[in-house]
């Protein structure tokens, strides 16, 4: 049986057979990790295929010390990180979604909804007025991206998302206030 570290040798040199090796040889387990760790079938596989697209399109990534090179190691690695981060995602747009309170059904009192509307309305006008990198910022945040995702959408330095995003955050409320101070 020819090693991990032989295998990622040759898929570094471009061979293809020696991806489809690797993939074999660890697919299963790191599908039943992801599998635990998620809880859905679906999102297992999607992730699985996601970390195996890494590996073939970057298998440079993995560093390799003569023989001593651990390919599981690192699918596991990435794996669970991405699972987590999914996990986070998700719980951040749970939280998002209870913020917003229920939804809207059409069945729904029609002064409710006629407040909803125009409080969306007022929002939109007031994103459109910022500066479109704090705009945004605000949306995309408010979307459920992570400040890393923020980062590289928006082609910034991960290290001033957080400040950029306080600066944005008071710039909307400064104008808001500014614009509707009886809706405070």
């Amino acid at each position: 049986m020819v090693s991990d570290a032989s295998l990622l040798r040759q898929l570094q040199a471009g061979d293809d057979a020696s991806f489809e090796a690797l993939f074999l040889r660890h697919y299963d387990r790191l599908y039943h990790i992801l599998y635990r760790l998620l809880g859905n079938q679906a999102d297992a596989e999607d992730v699985a295929q996601q970390v195996f697209l890494k590996l073939y399109h970057s298998p440079r990534r993995i560093r390799s010390q003569g023989d001593q090179v651990n390919v599981g190691g690192w699918l596991y690695r990435v794996a669970v990180n991405t699972g987590y981060n999914i996990l986070r995602s998700q719980r951040r747009r749970r939280g998002w979604y209870a913020r917003l309170g229920p939804q809207d059904t059409p069945s729904a009192d029609p002064s409710h909804l006629a407040e909803s509307a125009e409080l969306q309305a007022r929002v939109r006008q007031i994103l459109a007025e910022m500066k479109p990198r704090d705009a945004k910022l605000l949306l995309l945040r408010h979307s459920g991206l992570s400040y890393k995702e923020l980062a590289a959408a928006l082609n910034l330095s991960p290290s001033s998302i957080g400040s950029l995003l306080t600066r944005a955050e008071r710039a909307f409320a400064r104008r808001y206030r500014l614009a509707y101070p009886e809706k405070e």
